[in-house]
This record gives C-alpha cells, sequence and structure tokens, in this order.
C-alpha cells in the first residue's frame, strides 16, 4: 500500500501557497519583493503560502508575471475553483476536520456531513447542471470524505438542527429521501451525534434564519461559518461567535426534542416510502 506525502495531504489552499513559497524561495524573492510585485502586502502574501486565505486571481497573475511562470499559478487557481470544492470552501474544511464540537444549522437542505452518496449526487446534479458525470462524481466522492472524521475512534461532537424543509423537500426522488432519513436514523443513536429537528410549526424563531456553523477547538477560538450564493466566510470575532452560540441555544429551545425529531423522521419515512 503506497504512503501518501505530506504534500498529498495538504487542501488545495494550502498546496497552492507552497508551490508560491517554493517558487518565490527559488527565485531568491522576500515575501515584501513579492507583495510589492504583486501589488500585495507582505502579510497577504505570508497568508496565501500558509493556505490560510484564498488567493486572488490578480495575485496568481502577478506571480506569473514575477516568476516568469507564463500562466502556471493563474491555471493552478483555475482547477482549484473547477475542483472537488469551490476554493473558497477549502479553508472551513481544514478546520472542521480539527474541530472537537461542530454546531450546524440548516434551513434547506440535509447538513453536508450527513449526507448520503445519492442525496449529495442529486445535490450535485442540481447546482451543477453543465459537469460533467465524472465532475459530480469527484464531488460526491469529496462530500463523503467529510464523514471520516466522524469514524475516528475519538469523533468531533455533532449536534445538527435541521429544519424540517430539509426534510420534506425532495431532493432526487422519493427514494433517495427514504435513503436520507434511514441513514440520519441509524446515526441519531450514537453518542457523538444529536439530531433536532425545528417544525414548521415552531413558526420563524427568534433568531437567525440562515444556515450557519459554529466550530470548537480545545485549544484555539471558536470560529463561525456563513455561507452565501457566492461564497463563504469564517468569522472568529469574540461578539460575533457569541452571538451566534445565543442564536444556537434559540434554535435548540425552539426544536423538537432528539426523541420527538426522530420520531418525525420515521413518519415522513413511511411517507417517502409509500
Amino acid at each position: 500500500m503506497e504512503e501518501t506525502t505530506p504534500s498529498e495531504r495538504l487542501n488545495p489552499l494550502q498546496r497552492f501557497g507552497l508551490d508560491v513559497r517554493r517558487v518565490r524561495l527559488g527565485r531568491r524573492l522576500t515575501q515584501k519583493q513579492l507583495g510589492t510585485a504583486t501589488g500585495y502586502s507582505h502579510a497577504y502574501v505570508s497568508m496565501v503560502e500558509a493556505g490560510k486565505v484564498m488567493a486572488s486571481m490578480k495575485f496568481a497573475k502577478g506571480c506569473d508575471l514575477a516568476f516568469g511562470t507564463n500562466g502556471l499559478f493563474e491555471g493552478m487557481l483555475t482547477r482549484i475553483d473547477e475542483g472537488d470544492h469551490p476554493s473558497w470552501f477549502a479553508p472551513y474544511l481544514n478546520l472542521e476536520r480539527q474541530a472537537t464540537r461542530i454546531l450546524t444549522y440548516q434551513t434547506n437542505l440535509v447538513a453536508g456531513v450527513l449526507q448520503t452518496e445519492d442525496y449529495a449526487r442529486a445535490v450535485f446534479r442540481a447546482s451543477n447542471p453543465h459537469a460533467t458525470a465524472e465532475a459530480i462524481e469527484d464531488k460526491v466522492a469529496a462530500r463523503l470524505r467529510r464523514r471520516e472524521p466522524l469514524e475516528r475512534d475519538t469523533p468531533p461532537f455533532l449536534w445538527a438542527i435541521l429544519h424540517e424543509a430539509c426534510l420534506r423537500t425532495v431532493v432526487g426522488s422519493s427514494e433517495v429521501m427514504a435513503g436520507q432519513l434511514e441513514h440520519l436514523l441509524s446515526v441519531a443513536p450514537s453518542p457523538h451525534i444529536r439530531l433536532q429537528v425545528m417544525p414548521f410549526s415552531a413558526g420563524i424563531p427568534a433568531t437567525s434564519t440562515m444556515p450557519f456553523i459554529v466550530l470548537r477547538f480545545p485549544d484555539s477560538p471558536t470560529v463561525l461559518y456563513t455561507e452565501t450564493r457566492v461564497g463563504g466566510r469564517m468569522h472568529d470575532s469574540a461578539q460575533t461567535v457569541e452571538a451566534a452560540l445565543d442564536d444556537y441555544d434559540l434554535l435548540r429551545a425552539h426544536s423538537l426534542s432528539p426523541d420527538h425529531s426522530l420520531t418525525l423522521i420515521r413518519t415522513l419515512l413511511k411517507e417517502y416510502r409509500a
């Protein structure tokens, strides 16, 4: 069995940053000099090289001019953006793998980490109508790899609140939805997973109606992740994170209990099977 090299275990943004650093050092340039050549600060160059931020296309093109690499970095950034995950999602994935507690609230779709293969495939087919079958399968495989932390000997604790709309919106087909609900029922008994449903009957909760995720770590600040159609954003401001945690407490209070949530899921499963 072949062993993976350290570079193969990096996420796409980290690999991009590592390549920028290697070429920069090969050209005997400092981060400050590269920043000047590309129109950015040396702090920005440092963050790109560390894989902490998504490089802009302007920066990638600037690297090609400074290094004389004839579109190499521009092409790399394009391939990252067209890869298994959007480039703006890679930093989140890196943190998700390190988190010890994951609190997620979803309003339209089942949380990615809980999706089945067929459900994920239907989601990607709908959101990428012009993608090839191979590209869709690559995205599905990447989505399923997000389960890996939950399968570790010491997995993170996952608390998922799903709005009832997540369970009633037919993704793919009734058969796909039945499989998805069966999966939720199969993982719910885990001591490391807590699942609640926000019912339609609860009305609009006295909190955010947008999906969000909170990641907690043993030795690092808590991070809030939010997402829109054009990309995702991570927030580490103590005030913003604290407000999100207050929101999550309200969402838990308005949701069905874990037992009643499973009862609703079983009822909907019967409907899909019928």
